[in-house]
């Protein structure tokens, strides 16, 4: 729900505009708005499920998820709507740090990398093949239908969680939370954010200056609360290891061009090239088909190669997919001119999603997964959160000229320039893996910390009797409720 709902909406754009008037900055902020709270709480989210329990947190968060997006299904205005979308992006991030912090306590070390290639491949679908599922649903009914189908697969993903996922969680986490650290993110992301689109819709005017620096000053603020503070929910320390920043440099990079790009193809499609929702959508189709064939695969080569080869051939491909993009014209015929670029796309994620994920992972203590898995979808999140709100300004394609159903002539004219500069985001990203070692999965230093027993043991599958030291009463099956 959470990575089909960061990219589901985008097609259903137009529709929402018809339907409760906004131009493109009121797009924007139906899809940052949903993106702020995501990227700004994954951290302490983090640190929350290696705290309180990581199943215990996904099920809090996908209660939260579907209670919002019944918001969003009924909301009257585009503010109720962008407010829906702000709380949808508060239970996205307690259920996402948890979901990767399952599997990487849940199997044996030599099974991680297909586990979490298959996260990664079936993650990266859900997001690809939203623009889909979106034009589909605006196609055949209304665009509140994308928000509504949410709600009964939160209660199915709730029921099997509590019945059927063993517990896990960080014996040496501290009780102490980053309170003041995620209040600072929320405004950085949230003042630079709004400083970027209003910008492109209004110019620079005082509110704009004042809202950047505020999101300035809170950025530096939050990274001085982290490096004094005694319990940071982002231990600035973690950055020592080189493959754990390479890799998740690597990720802003990527996912900085990928959220820009999802955003700005569908709309184009519809606006310029007179695509139905449906055919706008099926355009990235073969990027949800790539990725759930190559994903997993790639995920098993990277831990028997290392991942190195992967993460610098996966970002050059997506880099010649972009350049093919950027010379669509208005026709923008799907099979000489869409097509290639995307399959080279589709090509370039596929290689590089699941190799990304598990070396950042990898990289950093077990103890700690549930930060690194947060630590890496926030700076995702946050890299896509300000690639959809800077590179329309960047490419002249904000503006009053550039509403749905209006003028194209901007967005005509800057989508060139837009998908050049992802290509050379996605260039700078290969650089990265030249920062990881030859030939084997970078490894992390594990301190030695005593823990207190847990609920379940580290096994290839459900254990079927209780874990050797664990505390009596525990069920058959795998932890007690």
């Amino acid at each position: 729900m959470a990575f089909l709902d960061s990219t589901v909406v985008t097609v259903a754009l137009p529709a929402i505009q018809a339907d409760l008037g906004a131009g493109l900055a009121g797009m924007q902020w139906v899809v940052n708005g949903y993106m702020v709270t995501l990227s700004a709480l994954i951290l302490l989210s983090g640190s929350l499920a290696d705290r309180f329990g990581r199943v215990r947190l996904f099920m809090v968060g996908v209660t939260v998820f579907a209670l919002a997006s019944a918001l969003c299904t009924f909301a009257p205005t585009l503010g109720w709507l962008v407010a829906g979308r702000v709380v949808q992006g508060v239970g996205g991030a307690l259920l996402t740090p948890g979901s990767l912090a399952i599997l990487q306590a849940g199997f044996r070390e030599q099974d991680r990398a297909r586990a979490i290639g298959a996260w990664s491949g079936l993650t990266g679908v859900a997001a690809a093949v939203g623009p889909f599922v979106g034009g589909w649903l605006v196609q055949i009914g209304d665009w509140r239908l994308i928000f509504l189908i949410n709600l009964p697969i939160a209660v199915v993903v709730v029921v099997i969680s509590w019945f059927a996922v063993p517990e896990s969680g960080d014996a040496a986490a501290s009780d102490r939370l980053d309170y003041p650290g995620a209040l600072l993110g929320v405004v950085a992301l949230g003042g630079i954010t709004y400083a970027l689109i209003q910008w492109g819709a209004v110019g620079s005017t005082p509110a704009v200056w004042t809202a950047a620096a505020t999101g300035v000053l809170a950025l530096a603020g939050f990274l001085l609360v982290e490096a004094r503070g005694r319990n940071p929910m982002l231990p600035l320390g973690i950055f020592s290891s080189t493959a754990f920043s390479a890799t998740n440099g690597a990720t802003v990079l990527i996912y900085g061009s990928l959220g820009p790009l999802l955003f700005l193809l569908v709309i184009y499609l519809q606006e310029v090239g007179g695509y139905s929702p449906v055919a706008a959508g099926a355009a990235s189709l073969p990027i949800t088909l790539l990725m759930l064939v190559l994903s997993s695969r790639s995920g098993r080569l990277a831990a028997r190669i290392g991942p190195r080869p992967q993460l610098f051939v996966g970002p050059l491909s997506l880099a010649a997919g972009f350049v093919l993009l950027s010379r669509l014209g208005p026709e923008a015929p799907y099979l000489t001119s869409v097509l290639p670029g995307v399959l080279l796309v589709a090509l370039g994620l596929s290689t590089t999603v699941a190799p990304l994920t598990a070396t950042v992972l990898a990289s950093a203590p077990q103890r700690h997964a549930g930060l690194a898995s947060g630590v890496n979808n926030t700076f995702a999140r946050g890299a896509q959160l300000i690639g959809v709100a800077a590179v329309p300004v960047l490419a002249g394609i904000g503006g009053e000229g550039s509403k749905a159903h209006g003028g194209t002539a901007a967005l005509v004219q800057g989508f060139g320039p837009a998908m050049l500069m992802l290509a050379g985001s996605c260039v700078l990203a290969s650089l990265c893996a030249l920062a990881l070692p030859r030939g084997r999965m970078p490894r992390a230093v594990e301190p030695a910390v005593e823990e207190r027993p847990t609920r379940f043991c580290g096994v290839s599958g459900p254990p079927l009797r209780s874990c050797p030291g664990s505390s009596a009463g525990t069920r058959e099956g795998g932890g007690d409720r």
